[in-house]
């Protein structure tokens, strides 16, 4: 599996020209084509941050707002879950470790 794949993985559902999922990983520091390495946190953590571009991009856009009925149906919640998916996404980023971080979880709060 590739960066490109892993990425359409994550955000199925989501419907977007290979070009601009290409841009979505590139300015993560991944190249589309490149082997997925899951062993990987570093890789991971980008895919997750290309991931999070995309809903932004989409939170961003104004289409999306307008409450949409269909059928007895109302999707009037979109929004609010799309903004839910963020915040989960951007916690779960912050919380990964990257290959160059140890796996102590100490930090020095004061230094001479």
């Amino acid at each position: 599996m590739n960066n490109l794949q892993r990425l359409q993985l994550e955000t199925k559902g989501i419907n977007l020209e290979q070009d601009e999922l290409t841009v979505y990983l590139e300015e993560n520091d991944l190249q589309p084509f490149d082997e997925y390495v899951p062993s990987s946190a570093t890789n991971k953590k980008n895919i997750y941050r290309a991931a999070l571009g995309i809903l932004e991009s989409i939170a961003n856009s104004p289409s999306t707002m307008k409450n949409y009925k269909e059928d007895d149906m109302t999707v009037s919640d979109f929004h609010i879950n799309l903004m839910n998916r963020i915040d989960n996404l951007e916690r779960k980023i912050r919380q990964m470790k990257s290959d160059e971080q140890n796996d102590s979880d100490f930090f020095m709060l004061f230094a001479d």
